[in-house]
């Protein structure tokens, strides 16, 4: 949502936020999640909420869960049960040769609401942690709040699991979960992590999700 004229209005998740205007994260069901957003807009309307982006830290535990899944709903992967493994929408629409897949068409407002493709926040009953926690893998790519670097990409290669190849440098965003056309390029489930974009790159396939310390019991 965004505050605009003393009031607040709901902002249409294909849409690309406003420059000068205030948004507000907010998380419910039902709803399709923002797209189009990059990492200092999702950090922006993280603050504005009274939260912040989740650190890579927080992000893969909500994931992984106290007992170290590679998938929120367990050990291993099924198909179906997290909204992946989709054609790619880009090869729809523009054709099978990525080379003319222009930035312009990577922020088409008409691809999230392309039918059979994005799905509203918990349509998938089975994509969710024992702590309830949803849509942790597929739907849309996640921001988190750290940037790459050294140390962090060679951590990442350090780690037994199988990712792709992707261009990287010092400074890149990163984004983790996959979105609706992947399935482990990047790593399977919780360890799906891509560093391949700047901090303010965005596209139909980038979203967000925030963070905050736990309230304290009176």
């Amino acid at each position: 949502m965004f505050e605009e004229d003393g009031g607040r209005w709901l902002h249409l998740p294909n849409l690309r936020p406003r420059d000068g205007v205030t948004y507000l994260a907010s998380s419910a069901p039902g709803v399709l999640p923002q797209g189009y957003v990059n990492r200092p807009e999702s950090a922006a309307a993280c603050k504005a909420a009274g939260k912040r982006l989740c650190t890579k830290g927080e992000w893969s535990r909500a994931c992984r869960g106290r007992e170290n899944r590679l998938y929120p709903y367990g050990h291993k992967g099924r198909r179906g049960v997290c909204n992946s493994g989709k054609a790619h929408l880009l090869g729809k629409k523009y054709g099978a040769n990525p080379r003319a897949w222009t930035y312009k068409a990577f922020n088409d407002p008409d691809l999230n609401v392309e039918p059979g493709f994005l799905e509203p926040t918990g349509s998938r009953e089975g994509c969710v942690s024992p702590e309830g926690v949803f849509d942790l893998v597929g739907g849309l790519h996640e921001w988190v709040s750290g940037e790459v670097t050294r140390a962090f990409f060679e951590a990442m290669q350090a780690e037994p699991v199988e990712r792709k190849d992707q261009p990287w440098k010092v400074g890149n965003g990163i984004f983790l979960g996959g979105f609706f056309s992947t399935t482990d390029e990047h790593g399977a489930g919780c360890a799906f992590v891509t560093i391949a974009h700047e901090p303010r790159y965005h596209d139909y396939s980038m979203g967000f999700r925030c963070c905050a310390a736990p309230a304290q019991a009176k």
